[in-house]
């Protein structure tokens, strides 16, 4: 089956109350860990890649990776995404190698510099039959280039409802991330935060049947950090978003839900694992093949958790 639009996804998530998982990839591993979890799972799927995945492994490359996973998976229902593109000359290009949707993100400017950046990538991508995310509102933390608001002040900085509608009527964008209290990485919080659902509960109000995306979406599972900090990692306090809060979300207008970190976490935990019991080990496929594996049954387990196992065939 060739990618697909992310429109119907997220039609047939916001009708049926579940969210689509979008992982982001950076090479053959975590790709088909991905992949082999949704076919096995029967769950539609959006792959996303980041700008610095792009300069890390050579789109062409990731492009390639993705067709095969693809061919390999039968009839799964796939999306490929650019993750907060950050310029209207990267939207394009994406469009030209064949993405089916992307990300313009000028949230950290300001709304009439947002509204018209958006809209000029909207207007482009439109006319490729490509659909628009965009973001409104500021997360914290940091996730490679994007770097956002300090830990303590991210519940002033989350997305206005009114805002947000008048945002979207303006630049007629299919999508919208917004800031209802997530953080990206792997060190979130302090604390273990409360979502801010009547954030998402307005914006659904006033733009109904509208789909909203939540970035900064990994929980950061603990037995990861727990191998990772017992093989010779050190991440302290690490915390993310409790997967009983994703999944109200999921629930919600949000539609689309991102996962970077705990991919990372994953892969990560496993090498270590490896590199520590067999000190010998120069095998790449003996190491990468098992964090392929920690991949793969953490992702089933997130679609359980978004709620879009089993809705592959609605999808389509």
């Amino acid at each position: 089956m060739p990618l697909v639009s992310t429109k119907k996804m997220f039609k047939k998530a916001y009708d049926g109350g579940f969210a689509i998982g979008a992982f982001n990839v950076n090479n053959m591993e975590i790709i088909q860990g991905i992949v082999d979890a949704c076919k096995e799972e029967n769950a539609p799927l959006i792959l996303q890649i980041s700008k610095g995945a792009r300069e890390y492994a050579n789109v062409k490359y990731l492009r390639a990776l993705i067709d095969c996973a693809i061919a390999e998976s039968g009839d799964l229902p796939v999306a490929m995404h650019l993750d907060h593109g950050d310029s209207f000359n990267l939207c394009q290009q994406c469009v030209k190698d064949g993405f089916t949707s992307v990300m313009i993100d000028k949230s950290h400017e300001s709304f009439a510099v947002n509204t018209a950046e958006t809209k000029k990538v909207v207007d482009m991508a439109h006319a490729a039959n490509v659909s628009v995310e965009a973001e409104i509102g500021q997360l914290g933390g940091i996730e490679e280039e994007v770097v956002g608001v300090n830990e303590d002040d991210v519940m002033n900085h989350l997305t206005d409802p009114a805002e947000a509608e008048e945002f979207v009527k303006q630049t007629g964008c299919d999508s919208l991330a917004v800031a209802c209290g997530t953080s990206h990485g792997a060190f979130k919080f302090k604390t273990a935060p409360k979502l801010a659902f009547d954030v998402i509960d307005e914006i659904a109000r006033r733009l109904p049947g509208f789909p909203l995306v939540m970035h900064g979406s990994s929980s950061v599972p603990q037995e990861f950090v727990a191998l990772i900090n017992k093989y010779g990692g050190d991440m302290p306090g690490s915390m993310g978003v409790p997967e009983e809060a994703i999944a109200e979300a999921a629930k919600k207008a949000v539609c689309k839900i991102n996962i970077d970190t705990d991919l990372r976490l994953a892969l990560t935990a496993k090498i270590r694992e490896v590199f520590a019991k067999k000190p010998g080990e120069f095998d790449p496929r003996k190491y990468l093949g098992p964090g392929r594996d920690a991949i793969k049954e953490m992702v089933k387990r997130k679609l359980h958790v978004l709620g879009c196992a089993g809705k592959a065939d609605i999808c389509r």
